[in-house]
């Protein structure tokens, strides 16, 4: 789960903004892969956070857009399946084809919510209301989300032959992610590890410690 790095705008973004928009990008990624997983009932699955330390803050903006990179690795919960299963999940009970499904579904989700945060993030710093719907699923492109996007749809198209079928599962993952995000703890949790990212001066920010600091109470 990386953040793409080639805005589709012209408009000029401070170096200061982008680099909280790209924490708050990993932070809804590492969020949804804890606590959306947890949510589910799913197994707890190895992510960690890597970045190039130093922020560059007194770089140009043009530069900073080359320099500063962060992404979360691993985390993906169709990584750990049996390749067993993977091969033959069609010949298996309704209950592990759900299990099977359920894995495919909240890796989607969680590829979702690292630009939807990003978007959230700068909707509430401009002081406006997020609603990625408005402007449709292609927003999230602006926010660094194309390869994210491509990798959904990469997996949608694995298991549901049908186009308008694709679209419809589409429009309800984003819905289930929007409604992550709109749950008020996870909110919270998303602004302490952007905060926590923001801060660290460590070139990789390991499971246990984003965990840690997703699960503070406050």
């Amino acid at each position: 789960m990386k953040r793409n790095y080639q805005l589709d705008t012209t408009a000029p973004i401070a170096s200061h903004d982008l680099i909280k928009q790209i924490a708050f990008h990993e932070a809804g990624h590492a969020a949804g892969i804890y606590l959306y997983n947890k949510q589910q009932g799913l197994p707890s699955v190895f992510f960690q956070i890597t970045q190039t330390a130093d922020k560059l803050v007194n770089l140009p903006d043009a530069s900073l857009r080359d320099c500063f990179v962060a992404g979360v690795e691993g985390g993906y919960l169709i990584d750990n399946l049996p390749v067993t299963l993977l091969e033959s999940a069609c010949y298996f009970s309704a209950t592990v084809q759900d299990a099977y499904q359920a894995a495919f579904e909240a890796d989607m989700i969680n590829l979702l919510v690292g630009a939807l945060a990003e978007a959230k993030h700068v909707a509430l710093r401009e002081g406006e209301y997020f609603n990625v719907n408005k402007a449709g699923i292609s927003t999230l492109r602006f926010y660094g989300g194309t390869s994210d996007l491509d990798k959904v749809f990469d997996y949608l198209e694995r298991f549901i032959a049908g186009r308008e079928k694709r679209e419809d599962k589409m429009i309800g993952l984003l819905a289930k992610a929007v409604a992550f995000l709109d749950n008020v703890g996870h909110w919270q949790a998303i602004e302490r590890l952007a905060a926590f990212i923001l801060d660290s001066k460590e070139s990789a920010i390991s499971c246990e410690e984003a965990i840690a600091v997703l699960d503070r109470p406050y």
